[in-house]
């Protein structure tokens, strides 16, 4: 039996070490080295301090700030621990709402959105990212669509020209990874990032 059990035993603590230490400390090393911003979490900062991660959106509920897309993100009921409540964009419980097509929830949510939406934008077709979650809640981006549909709403909550806010997004708007993976997007917190120094200049 221990002729048997020696190797198994010389086994699980050498793919222990490799598979559990080696491997990962190597794989952080050179992550470090080749993508440094990458690896720790693509985080933005202002004024040296850190005020998201571009990979994560934000709630920004201000009319002054383009808005992200809506999000079915939830947290615990702080007054009972057996139900929860919306939480948009929170980060510690990454969700959709798993609402189908028939749930009432779901269309009732879409109508208040488009209604929010077009009191905002003004009448007319509603980009469908504006008023319909990601899968993950987390989503920070949205269509060039909709953070141009914005523009009036924000130049007028700031005092600024709507041409100058439009020029904003439109030096935002990042291109689909090598010309051909993905959709056309806008980041909202880098964006407002931006709409913040164009406020102060």
């Amino acid at each position: 039996m221990l002729q048997h059990l020696r190797p198994a035993l010389v086994l699980l603590v050498l793919f222990t070490v490799l598979t559990g230490l080696i491997y990962p400390l190597a794989v952080t090393g050179i992550a470090q080295i080749a993508m440094p911003y990458q690896a720790n979490g693509s985080l933005v900062e202002k004024d040296g301090v850190v005020v998201g991660s571009a990979l994560i959106g934000q709630w920004f509920k201000s009319d002054r700030y383009f808005h992200p897309r809506p999000s079915a993100t939830t947290d615990t009921d702080p007054n009972d621990s057996t139900k929860t409540i919306d939480a948009p964009y929170n980060a510690a419980n990454s969700s959709g709402s798993n609402l189908g097509p028939t749930s009432q929830k779901l269309v009732d949510r879409v109508k208040g959105g488009v209604a929010a939406w077009q009191a905002m934008a003004g009448p007319g077709p509603v980009p469908a990212d504006a008023v319909t979650t990601s899968a993950s809640g987390l989503d920070p981006h949205v269509s060039p669509q909709t953070a141009l549909a914005q523009v009036g709403a924000v130049a007028k909550a700031r005092g600024l020209s709507e041409d100058k806010v439009r020029a904003l997004v439109d030096a935002a708007i990042e291109a689909p990874f090598l010309g051909l993976i993905g959709e056309p997007r806008v980041n909202v917190l880098e964006l407002n990032l931006a709409l913040d120094q164009l406020k102060s200049s």
